[in-house]
């Protein structure tokens, strides 16, 4: 199947549009006015390939199935997450690009996918936001102010990451309620995550005091090897940090779900890598 395009009109996604017959909420919709704003949740990881755009994806539609409305953030150039949701990148006509350097608002770009998700797509003109953002004074508050200036119509926001500590990256961490940190169950991953935290304590300290860390995402776990086993019982003690239950499943599923332009959730809904996500998601449903 091939991905859908991604242009933002009222053909190819209805903007803020229903979410079909199921009877949820629309994203525009009124709410109470005593509603607190959404719960908004930066996956981050400077390293690649360790399955945070996939956790974006899963999470996303494990929360969207328990009821929660939700809207992902794609903040790498790649786009990978956008094409994995069916949103083809070449095709859309307004991303965060735009967000993010002022000529667009969020809820202008803001397209609805499969599964009951929302999204802000990404594209390759994003590469060139850090450049053009540098100059400007209070630079990591950009996605921040953009996303306040959105209507509360979702109960969380997820951002995903780009594999790096460049100014993107600090704006989700500025705009971020919660990290959380997805991290494949080998050795060589620590040396990522340790460099991570000591960013984050530096945004803590200047940019976001009020930014917690729910924990480290274990993926790509294998139970049959000794060496995940042990990686997964050192890594919460080595950071002193909560380690999210149960550990991600490394399973050929999840490279299967983009290529029909779906998360894990509705290609193999019986699989241990979904079940394995709707369980981290029952998890955090306390904490939004």
């Amino acid at each position: 199947m091939a991905p859908r395009t991604g242009k933002n009109d009222e053909t190819t996604a209805q903007r803020r549009g229903t979410r079909g017959s199921t009877g949820s909420a629309t994203p525009g919709a009124s709410l109470d006015p005593g509603r607190a704003g959404p719960t908004t949740i930066a996956l981050a990881n400077q390293k690649g390939g360790v399955a945070k755009t996939t956790s974006v994806a899963s999470l996303g539609a494990a929360l969207a199935e328990q009821g929660q409305r939700v809207l992902l953030v794609d903040l790498d150039p790649q786009a990978c997450l956008t094409f994995s949701l069916g949103v083809d990148p070449d095709t859309v006509e307004l991303s965060v690009h735009d967000v993010l350097t002022g000529s667009a608002e969020v809820g202008d770009v803001v397209l609805t996918c499969d599964e009951g998700i929302d999204l802000v797509p990404s594209a390759i003109d994003l590469a060139g936001a850090e450049a053009m953002l540098l100059p400007r004074p209070g630079r990591e508050y950009v996605l921040r102010t953009a996303l306040e200036g959105a209507d509360t119509a979702y109960d969380v926001v997820i951002l995903d990451c780009s594999p790096s500590l460049g100014v993107l990256t600090l704006n989700a961490l500025t705009a971020a309620d919660a990290l959380i940190i997805p991290m494949p169950c080998e050795m060589l991953s620590h040396r990522g995550v340790g460099q991570l935290l000591d960013t984050v304590a530096d945004v803590q300290k200047i940019l976001n005091r009020d930014l917690e860390v729910w924990g480290i995402l274990p993926t790509l776990f294998d139970g049959r090897s000794n060496h995940a086993r042990e990686v997964l019982a050192d890594v919460g003690q080595r950071y002193d940090l909560p380690v999210l239950d149960p550990p991600i499943p490394k399973t050929v599923r999840f490279a299967e779900a983009p290529a029909v332009g779906r998360s894990i959730l509705s290609t193999a809904r019986s699989s241990k890598g979904a079940q394995a996500y709707r369980e981290v998601a029952a998890s955090l449903l306390a904490r939004l």
